[in-house]
């Protein structure tokens, strides 16, 4: 009996006769928790490769002149994104793929440009070496994408389990997810995306701006191709010297470069740097519209300012956003002048920043006029900066406006008023005031040859600003106008012009102003101060 018993208790207790093992029994608990176990392997692998790609998704690299920055990013549907700042971005779809490629062109490189323009058969080889450096970049940004995102996953994994088999499997995973993923990418890529692209930001606007992008690229590769030597051609100006108006100036004469409307064209900075060098410059004066759209990544453009090490006076055009007078003020040797004055070098300056923005201004036919409200807003600047010169404690020497129709009612207040907008030059004498002074209105070209708008015609617009002379007494005594041609006419020209007698300026048309309270009409000889810029 007792056998028995023993017998069915062992059996009863889930022993077998023979070896007194337990049988191997399917348990509830243990399935859910392998299951568990491998959710949760599948959640930390997906963080750390999340993780990992962005943190080290991302590599600098050289394209061009252009430093530019690479990141990878997890995405459903793929594509490649190219931000150009200022301009707004390209939107590519590129390839298929749960990854997704952003590339962020910087500031040109300067050595690297000036290489470039150096050596105009650079330009074709850096064309030709720009696939191969994008497709370099991309190459390490994929192999540096795997690796930060297996040890991220490692490092989450051990943290998470603290079991070495566990983080392993982690990490296999890891390797295997982004390994398929960029391996998807590569396999689905579409070369002929680039030739479809969607626009965002301000490119979205580009072909009414520009025009044909393929003829302007095409006109200003031949422009860039000259720039090095009509910019050096700016060195040599002064051999001509004796063929020029003779000018005296004595050990205490200030120079003042006068640039205006410089519309984000990167090379006049070069001609800037240049002609302040040559020149011997005291003072560098801006009559506005640095910008084009006035957005906050074109403020990155006045960057070039500090490096002229040199004081710069500023006021806004019709062109510029507060934004961008702000990342002028931010450079070391800037003033920002708004209905104010400053002393610079001795010449006592006061200015007003245009009372418009209207970055996408539609173009106005040449002798259309001013309309009513432009005219109270433009006229009305002038006076608000009048009243300003006559309150200042200080003798004003020059005033600044950025459209030359603000001008009038300054006539009497200063000798000489300075302007920009309408990208040609102009000098004028404004009607002179019973027992007021005489004042004379100098026009300043475009500086930046108008920008990309520039290149629109068969010829660049040429650069243009000039150097002013003031004597001790800070009248002005001479003036030469530079003006560096477009394509086709590889040349620098200047121009001197002496002022025979301070009292009376250079013998030069007597310039009718509007007035408030209706349109200007057209002025006679084409005076800008009737006619509103057709570029703005």
């Amino acid at each position: 009996m007792d056998g028995q018993e023993n017998e069915q208790h062992s059996a009863g207790d889930g022993t077998t006769p023979e070896d007194g093992r337990a049988p191997r029994r399917w348990r509830p608990g243990r399935g859910l928790r392998r299951l568990g176990v491998v959710l949760a392997l599948l959640v930390v692998t997906f963080a750390g490769v999340v993780a990992g790609t962005y943190a080290g998704g991302h590599v600098g690299t050289d394209i061009g002149p252009f430093r530019a920055q690479l990141n990878l990013s997890p995405s459903l549907s793929g594509g490649t994104t190219v931000d150009i700042p200022p301009l707004g971005a390209l939107l590519l779809d590129s390839h298929d793929g749960p990854a997704y490629l952003t590339v962020e062109l910087g500031a040109l490189d300067q050595r690297r440009t000036e290489a470039l323009i150096d050596d105009p058969a650079s330009i074709s080889r850096a064309s030709q070496s720009a696939v191969e450096d994008v497709r370099a970049g991309v190459m390490r940004l994929g192999l540096k994408t795997l690796a930060s995102a297996v040890l991220a996953t490692l490092l989450l994994a051990g943290l998470v389990f603290r079991d070495a088999r566990r983080t392993a499997w982690a990490g296999g995973l890891a390797l295997v997810v982004t390994a398929s993923s960029l391996g998807l990418a590569a396999a689905t890529i579409r070369p002929q995306a680039i030739e479809e692209p969607r626009y965002e930001g301000l490119l979205v606007n580009a072909p009414a701006i520009v025009g044909d992008a393929r003829r302007i690229a095409n006109d200003y590769t031949k422009y860039a191709e000259q720039l090095q030597r009509l910019v050096g051609n700016v060195s040599k100006l002064y051999t001509t010297v004796s063929a020029l108006p003779v000018v005296q100036p004595s050990p205490g004469t200030t120079r003042v470069l006068h640039v205006s409307d410089m519309h984000l064209n990167p090379t006049g900075w070069q001609l800037i740097r240049t002609v302040v060098e040559q020149f011997n410059i005291d003072v560098v004066i801006d009559t506005g519209d640095i910008t084009d759209w006035g957005s906050e990544p074109e403020a990155s453009f006045v960057g070039s300012i500090g490096l002229l090490k040199k004081p710069y006076v500023y006021i806004r055009g019709n062109h510029d956003s507060g934004k961008t007078a702000a990342a002028v003020a931010a450079q070391p040797n800037a003033v920002v002048l708004d209905n104010s004055t400053t002393t610079v070098a001795g010449l006592t300056i006061a200015g007003i920043g245009d009372p418009r923005f209207t970055p996408d201004k539609e173009t106005s036919p040449a002798g259309s006029g001013l309309t009513k409200v432009v005219a109270d807003q433009v006229i009305g600047a002038g006076e608000q900066l009048a009243a300003t010169v006559k309150a200042s404690p200080k003798p004003v020497n020059i005033a600044l406006v950025h459209d030359p129709a603000s001008a009038g009612p300054l006539s009497g207040t200063c000798p000489l008023v300075l302007a920009g907008h309408i990208h040609h030059r102009e000098v004028y004498k404004l009607p002179q005031l019973p027992g007021k002074q005489p004042t004379q209105l100098l026009v300043e070209g475009s500086t930046g040859g108008a920008g990309l708008r520039g290149l629109e015609g068969e010829k660049p617009t040429p650069l243009e600003m000039s150097v002013l002379y003031f004597d001790q007494q800070k009248m002005l005594q001479a003036y030469d106008d530079i003006t560096v041609g477009g394509t086709g006419q590889s040349q620098v020209n200047l121009e001197r012009h002496v002022i025979q007698d301070p009292t009376k300026g250079d013998q030069v048309p007597v310039t009718p102003t509007p007035t408030r309270g209706g349109p200007s009409s057209p002025a006679p000889n084409g005076s800008p101060t009737a006619t509103p810029s057709p570029t703005g």
